[in-house]
């Protein structure tokens, strides 16, 4: 009953998750259509310019609620952990267009610093405030989630960005009111696209180290194989493999060498219980075995 509540509890996770998701992109993809009329009849070529930066978002976030969709499909005999890391998969894919994304926003501020266009900044001033409320409402319903959800991270910072573009659309929008000094927009842009590029580095890198099936970085395998060897009954511990499946939810598989295989069951109970409470991790595959055992293995 413990373990169906769990997964109960995990299937209401990942359907408040995608709520938020489908929330996000219904704003983002209405404020976009805004900003391509704004950017039409203002004759603006940084909204136009930002509207493309949006469309990648509304992408990105694409991305997310069909990681999420295929994450929710069941397990089947060619694949036992179903697909959990569809999300993961969508992550990575959204982390790589961030970056894109930084680089290209970086290029456009060298080009326009070379040449900046005059651009209708009141009609922009108007059209980025609006922008900035939207990012900023889509960003409170990822804020949750994102503690939770590598996809929803990803998500986040697709929002985040567009937040801070909004601000320094806004900063450079009445910079250029007051002064006429066209040099705004492209030195604010190159400081959003310099922001964004370390934090979508660590998102990546997160991804690639689930794929990898890295131990997770909040898991000291060294305390984790200390803990084990100190149940009553174990005199070894090897082949200790962690690993992340998707955003909370951790494995592990273990062989664990008992003196007494009489006491099988009790040694089993005590270690699941032990990484579980101690570890947080729910999915363990844990090899009870008699002394010298290890010898025969391949895999030491």
């Amino acid at each position: 009953m413990g373990h169906d509540h769990k997964h109960s509890h995990a299937a209401d996770r990942t359907a408040q998750n995608k709520r938020r998701i489908i929330w996000v992109l219904v704003l983002t993809s209405s404020y976009l259509v805004a900003e391509v009329v704004g950017g039409i009849l203002t004759q603006s070529l940084a909204l136009l310019a930002d509207a493309g930066h949006m469309l990648t978002d509304v992408a990105g976030l694409g991305f997310a609620l069909i990681g999420m969709k295929l994450a929710e499909r069941p397990a089947t005999p060619e694949r036992t952990y179903g697909y959990h890391r569809a999300e993961i998969l969508a992550a990575l894919a959204n982390s790589v267009l961030l970056i894109g994304i930084s680089f290209y926003v970086l290029y456009e501020a060298y080009e326009r610093f070379r040449d900046p266009p005059k651009v209708s900044s009141q009609g922009m001033l108007v059209i980025a405030v609006l922008g900035l409320i939207v990012n900023i409402v889509g960003m409170i319903i990822l804020k949750k989630g994102s503690k939770e959800s590598l996809n929803l991270k990803g998500a986040y910072f697709e929002v985040l960005s567009d937040a801070l573009t909004s601000v320094g659309v806004i900063v450079a929008a009445i910079i250029m009111w007051t002064t006429g000094w066209y040099y705004a927009d492209p030195i604010i842009s190159a400081g959003i696209g310099l922001f964004i590029l370390p934090r979508t580095w660590t998102l990546l890198k997160e991804a690639v180290g689930i794929l990898l099936e890295g131990t997770p970085a909040h898991i000291n395998l060294a305390a984790v194989r200390e803990s084990i060897s100190k149940i009553d009954g174990v005199i070894g511990v090897h082949d200790l493999h962690v690993w992340t499946l998707t955003s909370g939810v951790t494995a592990l598989s273990v062989h664990v060498v008992l003196p007494d295989c009489n006491i099988h069951n009790k040694v089993l109970n005590a270690v699941h219980q032990c990484v579980a409470s101690e570890f947080g991790i729910q999915h363990a595959t844990v090899q009870l075995e008699a002394e010298g055992y290890e010898e025969s293995e391949t895999h030491l």
